[in-house]
């Protein structure tokens, strides 16, 4: 939803950095996370409980006396509504009978048309991903870098961050984070520490 929906531009090219922010949990793990937040918090979010009626497919075992591990779920999904509707935040429920292939299936296939229907209504085209462009061509410079840095610390012995980007035309934090991981992962890769994290000398020991 975030990746589709999150756009700079609408379709007739005015800026309206559009978006929504969309978090989730299973069963109670998050109740301190930001249960607290949706209950007490700023008002600007809508919530949508998931509630699957069977438990599972083998027999139910009890974790106290009378008590299963589905019935906890269930007080839990009941409750945390309950708590939220008592200070008027607003939320669905989308019941399903078991979580097997068809049913995650159908709301997978749900919240594709909301995200289609939801682009139509504020005007953006939700299946270009232009940000997501974005950070795989980063992700492969970062890459042509490390190759870049390699080749220039295995030709050198004791340079800094500094002087290596200087020879390869480079960011010098980008070049220090990936001597950083180079020191971290290959054991041939040797760190004399300076006085500051800048003054850090890396070599390559053949």
């Amino acid at each position: 939803v975030m990746e589709s929906l999150g756009k700079e531009k609408d379709l007739d090219g005015k800026i309206v950095n559009q978006g929504i922010a969309v978090y989730g949990n299973k069963g109670s793990t998050d109740q301190h996370a930001y249960v607290q937040q949706l209950r007490d918090g700023v008002l600007n979010f809508f919530v949508t409980f998931i509630e699957v009626a069977k438990d599972r497919d083998r027999a139910a075992f009890e974790v106290e006396n009378g008590v299963t591990s589905g019935d906890y779920l269930h007080g839990f999904l009941r409750g945390t509504r309950a708590a939220l509707y008592e200070k008027e935040r607003e939320s669905i429920t989308v019941s399903i009978a078991e979580a097997n292939a068809f049913n995650i299936g159908a709301l997978i296939a749900l919240y594709e048309r909301a995200v289609g229907f939801y682009g139509t209504l504020v005007n953006i085209n939700a299946y270009h991903q232009p940000g997501v462009e974005a950070g795989k061509k980063a992700a492969t410079r970062l890459l042509q870098l490390q190759h870049d840095v390699r080749e220039k610390l295995s030709g050198e012995t004791g340079k800094t961050a500094e002087e290596i980007a200087r020879a390869i035309d480079a960011d010098p934090e980008d070049v220090f984070h990936v001597l950083q991981h180079f020191a971290s992962n290959d054991s041939r890769v040797q760190t004399a520490k300076g006085d500051e994290p800048s003054d850090d000398k890396f070599s390559l020991k053949e």
